[in-house]
């Protein structure tokens, strides 16, 4: 499903045969933030946190999954290399020299923002991770046909995501992280965004009362919450 409202991208492309569209700031930007949405989703149903992203300094850029929107193929097992190369994508529009990066992943891609964050060749510099769902809960989804439509090597999806689980990701961050969910969320349960906040103790942890799976990354007061939290984040890096 896409939902399109409001101002469109800056620019839109391929990179790595990955459909994106990216979000211009009105001055000099701060530094990058790449969204990455969640299983089924696309990136238009990203836009308006992007375009907040843009209106508060940063470049913003969103892509679609292979699998998934414009994006043609299967996701598989190249799928963390795909994140690489958007978060090249992002960093190039700030320059020749780059600057500061960071990943903001719903469901599926909070996961995915959560494991990537420190890989090499990425290296983000914060992340915020909306209704992350653990290794075990989105290899369940897989293996479930009716689960998801988009198009997938699950079998080889299935290995990678057996490989990362997102609490060893979450005790390596050394960056500002932000973990947000929903207590009605049926789908990933409130309980593992706890347990991920515990165990890094100066994470910022937001929690909806009630709600559902995708309360909280369209939920205005809580966007402002997350775009700022990454804007901040993102100054200092760049001071540093």
């Amino acid at each position: 499903m896409r939902v399109v409202h409001g101002q469109p991208p800056s620019a839109t492309g391929t990179h790595h045969g990955l459909a994106w569209a990216r979000f211009n700031p009105p001055r000099p930007p701060d530094g990058a933030v790449l969204v990455l949405h969640g299983a089924d989703s696309v990136k238009e149903n990203q836009f308006d946190f992007a375009r907040a992203a843009s209106f508060a300094g940063l470049v913003a850029v969103c892509f679609d999954a292979r699998g998934h929107g414009d994006t043609g193929g299967v996701l598989g097992d190249g799928v963390f290399d795909d994140v690489a190369a958007m978060a090249d994508l992002a960093r190039g529009a700030l320059g020749p020299d780059g600057g500061p990066l960071a990943l903001r992943g719903s469901s599926m891609g909070g996961y995915l923002a959560l494991v990537c964050a420190g890989r090499a060749g990425i290296d983000a510099d914060a992340v915020v991770a909306i209704c992350p769902p653990s290794a075990e809960g989105l290899r369940r989804g897989l293996a479930d046909p009716a689960r998801f439509a988009f198009a997938a090597d699950r079998t080889a999806l299935d290995a990678l995501v057996a490989r990362h689980e997102v609490t060893d990701a979450v005790r390596a961050l050394r960056v500002p992280l932000m973990l947000m969910h929903a207590a009605g969320d049926l789908q990933v349960p409130v309980e593992h965004s706890r347990e991920l906040a515990a165990l890094a103790p100066d994470a910022s942890y937001v929690e909806l009362p009630g709600g559902h799976h995708q309360s909280v990354q369209h939920d205005g007061e809580l966007l402002g919450v997350s775009v700022r939290f990454l804007a901040r984040a993102l100054r200092r890096a760049g001071a540093a």
